[in-house]
């Protein structure tokens, strides 16, 4: 993370958190945090969750940014796509802003359909990933992780060139459901963006492995046959 977008999230959480402060004494009781594919709220939580859920969960995603290039593992790092990586971190964090902003207009009753708003954001975020999806390079935490893509460099960088495109075309026909009122557009997004990839993946795993050419994907020691 360079340091104009850490002092960019800085600055952002401690904005939602100065409004969250100012909007809590006003919030009710249970806020609606969670809507069912009919789009109609299905789980509740208490007003001072809005704590946790807008400045905390944000300071969260900011902390795992700069701790994932720590944790990975060696030859699957994450500083192998840096540049990938920040922008899909960046992504993450303003997409949460616009789902808890999205969560609190919904708790003061205002006139917004929120769980249509909460859909469409969901398919957006499958277009802005979807994106970046191609340059996203063999690591444990981001991307289409499948005992296929990660034993195989070759059917890794192929599943996500195919991901790139299902994901923003999954992203795309949901939010035309939701334009047209079919209220499917997460379900589309899942089926298409989420489960199609890792079919993908499996695929050209086999077809690879015919063809006699998948090893075992994995670095060795030196002098280790």
């Amino acid at each position: 993370m360079t340091r104009k977008v850490l002092v960019f999230e800085l600055l952002l959480i401690a904005a939602v958190l100065v409004v969250t402060a100012l909007l809590y004494p006003r919030l009710p009781a249970q806020i609606p945090t969670h809507w069912n594919v009919h789009l109609q709220p299905d789980h509740y939580m208490s007003g001072w969750t809005t704590f946790l859920l807008g400045p905390g969960l944000l300071a969260g995603i900011t902390l795992i940014t700069f701790l994932l290039p720590w944790l990975s593992p060696r030859d699957f790092q994450v500083d192998g796509f840096r540049a990938t990586y920040r922008q899909v971190m960046l992504i993450f964090f303003n997409l949460w802003i616009y789902l808890y902003a999205a969560i609190l207009w919904a708790a003061f009753g205002h006139p917004l359909d929120a769980g249509r708003a909460i859909a469409v954001g969901y398919c957006l975020g499958f277009v802005f990933f979807g994106n970046v999806m191609g340059k996203v390079r063999r690591n444990f935490f981001i991307g289409v992780r499948t005992p296929w893509t990660l034993t195989n460099e070759r059917v890794w960088n192929a599943t996500h060139r195919f991901a790139a495109k299902a994901w923003v075309a999954a992203g795309l026909l949901g939010l035309v459901s939701e334009i047209f009122g079919l209220h499917v557009g997460p379900a589309i997004a899942l089926l298409i963006g989420w489960l199609g990839p890792k079919l993908y993946s499996l695929v050209v795993y086999k077809r690879l492995e015919r063809r006699g050419e998948i090893g075992d994907g994995l670095p060795r020691e030196a002098g280790e046959s």
